[in-house]
């Protein structure tokens, strides 16, 4: 190409299309900001990701070492869905939380679950297609939508009730191009915990509308005070679900990218479905072998996560202490988590006038080298929230919501607010 003076210009490179509604601010502008900082010599306090071994949090030694004993039976590609041993762990697991009529060839290993989310999405959807997603939601559940040619619509999550999914706003959100209902619970980013009543009424939505159901269920044995998970799929045997979970956080195994998908209930109509994940499952020829070899013994193995959640288990003291720190701030709230590994508080408006909570993360960093991810980054419709992860050792986390609270202060006095 040459430019009006005869010289040769280069023409820029550009994005796909697809991703002009695809964000993830996990990992976005204020996380590279943070990195910079890095850089030129700051230490951050990095509470924008549920990275559990960077806190201390290590995989169960039996995992480690099964591993390392299989290294050599890991060079070569397994099966498309994976190896047989791990999927039929899986298939049991599926059997020990109720969910009736599983086999192996309904299981499917992954690179994690995040893969097989998009993947799943993918084969499913056309231009124009619509799937409900909650609002907050993991933001990768919306990208993987909009990717994927589908345009995802956002169902009312309630604070006031829990944090949790609206009914009557899914039954106003519902048309003829809505496919399928993503649900995740345990809930990221706020920790709820869906009791059994209100699984079911949603179930019965995806039959009335004959809606595929996608359940994200990675946090199903983070939960405190007691509480036990359902899943989803174990309540009916007359939809299709597609559910979701992985070593990542309930075996502090993120690095590992071993996820798993299982599907379940009504299949019959969903062949041509099922043969697109197929298809997808062996272009990408299989999923890493070593994080494989990790799935049958962590899920027959000692549940060292209850040791954790439960009674003065590290992960149930500090979201305790996180809790108490954040709601003593002046006009700080917080639907205290009953799962997972996260705070999702809200700011008063009235208190602090936030009108872009992601510059309102900027700053934060700058003044306090401690790095959040703003509420809209996860698809909250106002800019009042933010998440933290109560990763971090006691003393580590006292100091981190320290820093918050002294930048609130300082916040509210520049605003006349205090």
């Amino acid at each position: 190409m040459l430019n009006f003076e005869g010289i040769a210009t280069v023409r820029p490179i550009q994005k796909s299309r697809k991703l002009a509604d695809v964000c993830y601010d996990i990992r976005g502008p204020v996380l590279e900001k943070a990195k910079q900082m890095e850089d030129e010599g700051h230490k951050i306090i990095k509470l924008n990701i549920g990275n559990l071994a960077v806190f201390g949090f290590d995989a169960p030694e039996e995992i480690v070492q099964d591993m390392i004993r299989n290294m050599q039976n890991a060079s070569g590609y397994t099966d498309s869905k994976g190896l047989f041993a791990p999927r039929k762990a899986i298939m049991h697991y599926t059997q020990e939380k109720k969910i009736a009529g599983v086999t192996i060839e309904d299981v499917y290993l992954g690179n994690g679950a995040s893969e097989l989310i998009v993947m799943s999405m993918n084969a499913l959807l056309n231009t124009g297609d619509e799937v409900l997603v909650p609002a907050p939601d993991y933001p990768l559940w919306t990208a993987a939508v909009s990717l994927s040619g589908g345009t995802p619509v956002h169902y009312v999550c309630d604070e006031q009730a829990g944090w949790f999914p609206d009914i009557e706003d899914i039954k106003r959100k519902i048309n003829a191009n809505t496919r399928a209902i993503v649900v995740i619970n345990p809930n990221n980013p706020t920790g709820a915990l869906y009791p059994d009543a209100l699984l079911l009424e949603i179930v019965e939505l995806a039959r009335q509308h004959q809606l595929i159901v996608f359940a994200d269920e990675i946090y199903d044995k983070v939960l405190y005070d007691g509480a036990t998970h359902t899943s989803l799929a174990s309540l009916a045997d007359d939809v299709l679900f597609i559910t979701f979970n992985g070593l990542s956080k309930n075996y502090r195994s993120c690095g590992y990218r071993a996820g798993w998908m299982v599907v379940s209930g009504e299949k019959k109509h969903a062949r041509d479905y099922i043969e697109g994940l197929n298809m997808l499952t062996s272009m990408r020829l299989c999923a890493n072998a070593p994080g494989q070899y990790a799935i049958q013994t962590a899920l027959g193995g000692y549940q060292s996560i209850n040791d954790l959640v439960g009674p003065g288990g590290r992960l149930l003291r500090q979201r305790d202490l996180a809790h108490k720190l954040l709601t003593a701030i002046p006009g700080v709230t917080c639907v205290k988590p009953k799962s997972a590994l996260y705070m999702f508080p809200r700011l008063d408006p009235a208190m602090y006038p936030i009108a872009d909570d992601q510059d309102f993360a900027y700053q934060l960093l700058a003044e306090e080298r401690v790095l959040i991810v703003q509420g809209t980054g996860f698809n909250c419709p106002s800019p009042d929230h933010f998440r933290v992860v109560f990763l971090p050792n006691t003393d580590d986390l006292t100091d981190a919501m320290g820093r918050i609270a002294r930048f609130l202060d300082g916040y509210r006095k520049r605003h006349g607010t205090s």
